[in-house]
C-alpha cells in the first residue's frame, strides 16, 4: 500500500518539478543610454510598468551615460527602490554624474573591462561646478542611496564633493571616479563581466528570455516633442497659426495647424508629469487676456501685459519640472533651455508675422482664398463715393470704433474709421473726411 501511495506521489509530482526546473527566468533589459532627462525619465517609467505586467523575475538596465537632469536622475532612482523587482546594472562604459545615482541604486552593479563608475559633481550649463544647494542635495542623496543598499555611503559623498578625503581612496581636491578593478574593491561593482549574459551565467540564470524594453510609436512621438528645441517650433505655428487666421477668417487651416500645435506642445508635458493643471489654465488665461485686449479693450494696458507675461512664463513653466514655483533643485542648464525655447518661438512668431506675411499673400494657395484682381476704372468699374455735404457733420458711434467700425448720422448708418483713436458705442462723433465709401471721423469731446 504505502509502495503505491509512493509511486502516485511521484507521478503526479515529478511533472510539476520538471516543470518549474524548465520554467524561463523573465529577463527584463531597459537602456539607459543618452542623456538622462524629462524623455529618458519617461522610457524608465514605461519599462518599470512593462516589468511589472509581464511579471518580469530581473531587471537589467544596460548603463552608457554622462549624466544629466539631477531632478529626472532621482525620479528613476525613486522608481527604482521602489520595485520589489531585482534591479541590476551592467555598465558597458561610463555612469557618470546622475548614471552614477542610478547605478547605486540599483541591487548589484556590473562593469565591463575599461568601464568607470563616479564623477557625480552637479554642473550648469555652461559646465562649472553649479551652486552648493545643488552639489550638498547631490551629496544626501548619493549618500542615502548607497547606505540603503549595503555600499559605503563616504564613497558615494566623495563622487561628488571634491573636498571629501577617504583614507587610501581619495585626497583632497578630486571626486572619486572608480575603474572597473576599483570598483570591485571598494564594493562599487560585483564582478567585471563583458555582456549581459556574462551577468546571467555569474548568477546561474540558465535558462531564461531576454525582453529588450522598446518605446511604442507613439511612445517615440511623444518622446520627440518633449525636446525644447520642437517646442520652440510648436510656439512658433501656434503664433504663425492664430496670425495667418486672423488675416483671413474662415479659412480654417491656420487655426487647425495652430491648435495642432498646441495640443503637440501640451499633451507631452502633461503625461510626462510636468505641466501641472494650473500652468495649463495659467497659459490659456494669458492667451484669453490677449485676445481680449486685441479685439474687446481699447487700447493696450494692464490686460494686454498680463496675459504676454502669463503665456511666457506658462509656457517656460510647462517645460520645467518646478514644485509650484520651486525651482531649487531645477538645474539653472534647463530654466535657460526652456526660457530660450520659448522666447525664441515667440521671436520666431513675431517675426514670422512681419517677413512672412508678405510673402504669404504673393503664395499661389493665398491667391487662390484672396481676391487679388485690382478694379481699374479703365476697366469700366466705378464706386459711389460720398459727397461732400456730409464733412462735418457730426452723428454717433453705433460700433465701438477701434479704429473701424459704424456710425449714425441722420439716421443712415456709414462704415467709418479713426485715426487711430477708439472710440466707445454712443460717443458724438464728427466727420471729418472720406475715404471711398468709408467715412473718417473723429471723437467730439
Amino acid at each position: 500500500m504505502r509502495k503505491l501511495l509512493l509511486v502516485l506521489f511521484l507521478s503526479v509530482s515529478i511533472p510539476f518539478i520538471a516543470t518549474a526546473q524548465n520554467e524561463k527566468k523573465k529577463v527584463m533589459v531597459m537602456e539607459v543610454k543618452a542623456e538622462i532627462d524629462t524623455r529618458m525619465a519617461r522610457y524608465v517609467r514605461l519599462a518599470l510598468d512593462h516589468a511589472e505586467e509581464t511579471k518580469a523575475d530581473i531587471i537589467i538596465v544596460h548603463m552608457d551615460t554622462f549624466g544629466g537632469g539631477l531632478s529626472d536622475a532621482k525620479e528613476i532612482v525613486d522608481w527604482i527602490m521602489a520595485i520589489k523587482i531585482p534591479v541590476w546594472v551592467f555598465i558597458d562604459s561610463d555612469a557618470a554624474s546622475a548614471g552614477a545615482l542610478i547605478s547605486i541604486a540599483c541591487d548589484s552593479i556590473y562593469m565591463a573591462p575599461g568601464a568607470t563608475i563616479g564623477a557625480a559633481t552637479v554642473v550648469d550649463a555652461s559646465g562649472a561646478a553649479a551652486p552648493d544647494k545643488y552639489q550638498s542635495y547631490m551629496r544626501s542623496i548619493m549618500r542615502s542611496t548607497a547606505e540603503t543598499n549595503g555600499r559605503n555611503p563616504r564613497i558615494a559623498e566623495g563622487m561628488v564633493d571634491e573636498r571629501v578625503v577617504i583614507d587610501s581612496v581619495k585626497q583632497a581636491g578630486k571626486v572619486i571616479t572608480f575603474t572597473t578593478a576599483e570598483a570591485i574593491e571598494n564594493g562599487y561593482c560585483e564582478a567585471k563581466v563583458e555582456s549581459i549574459e556574462d551577468i546571467l551565467k555569474r548568477n546561474k540564470v540558465e535558462s531564461y528570455e531576454l525582453d529588450t524594453f522598446q518605446l511604442g510609436v507613439s511612445e517615440k512621438i511623444i518622446a520627440i516633442f518633449l525636446n525644447p528645441f520642437i517646442s520652440g517650433i510648436l510656439i512658433l505655428v501656434i503664433m504663425g497659426g492664430i496670425y495667418f487666421e486672423l488675416q483671413t477668417p474662415g479659412v480654417g487651416f491656420p487655426l487647425f495647424a495652430a491648435i495642432t500645435a498646441l495640443v503637440l506642445y501640451l499633451v507631452p508635458y502633461y503625461l510626462n508629469g510636468l505641466a501641472e493643471y494650473w500652468e495649463i489654465i495659467a497659459l490659456f488665461v494669458g492667451v484669453v487676456l490677449i485676445i481680449a485686449e486685441v479685439f474687446f479693450i481699447p487700447g493696450f494696458g494692464v490686460a494686454g501685459i498680463a496675459g504676454i507675461t502669463l503665456t511666457v512664463f506658462s509656457m517656460v513653466l510647462i517645460m520645467l519640472n518646478n514644485d509650484f514655483f520651486n525651482f531649487e533643485f531645477v538645474p539653472l542648464g534647463d530654466i535657460m533651455v526652456a526660457a530660450f525655447a520659448t522666447i525664441g518661438g515667440l521671436t520666431g512668431g513675431i517675426l514670422l508675422l512681419f517677413f512672412g506675411g508678405a510673402r504669404l499673400t504673393k503664395t499661389k494657395a493665398f491667391q487662390r482664398i484672396a481676391l487679388g484682381d485690382t478694379q481699374d476704372v479703365k476697366d469700366g468699374y466705378s464706386v459711389n463715393t460720398f459727397n461732400e455735404s456730409l464733412l462735418n457733420k457730426r452723428g454717433t458711434a453705433y460700433t465701438i470704433l477701434r479704429p473701424s467700425g459704424k456710425v449714425m448720422i441722420e439716421e443712415q448708418i456709414y462704415d467709418a474709421f479713426t485715426r487711430g483713436d477708439f472710440i466707445e458705442k454712443g460717443d458724438t462723433i464728427e466727420v471729418i473726411g472720406t475715404e471711398g465709401v468709408t467715412l473718417k471721423v473723429k471723437k467730439v469731446e
